[in-house]
């Protein structure tokens, strides 16, 4: 019976006609990249642990499997575009927060939640 479900699941989400093709919630390689950089160069890996970086501070949480936790900070349901805004404003989310504004633009905080959820 499972299986029945899931493939008619499966054939039905084929069915969708000339819809556009939407794009990756987590961006291309050139944004995961983007964002790599952009997160060296605003110095996220003094507080926060990363794949792809060697150095990592304890300050803040580690942020390897930042994409299975259920919430950012503890408050925000945790996807790309509310982590985009945690980077970009996180005082404006939650003001106590040790997290630092640090003047990112918005199109920066979606290239670096990009590398982020797809580390």
């Amino acid at each position: 019976m499972r299986r029945a479900g899931l493939l008619l699941a499966l054939v039905l989400a084929g069915c969708g006609g000339d819809r556009p093709a939407v794009e990756s919630p987590i961006g291309d390689a050139a944004a995961q990249a983007r964002g790599k950089a952009l997160l060296a160069a605003y110095g996220c890996v003094a507080c926060h642990s990363m794949r792809g970086f060697q150095t990592a501070g304890a300050a803040g949480p580690p942020l390897e499997t930042i994409a299975r936790n259920s919430y950012i900070a503890g408050i925000l349901p945790n996807n790309p575009d509310a982590m985009a805004r945690w980077i970009a404003a996180p005082r404006s989310i939650s003001p106590g927060t040790a997290m630092p504004d640090l003047g990112v633009r918005a199109d920066e905080a979606r290239a670096m939640a990009s590398y982020l959820y797809g580390q």
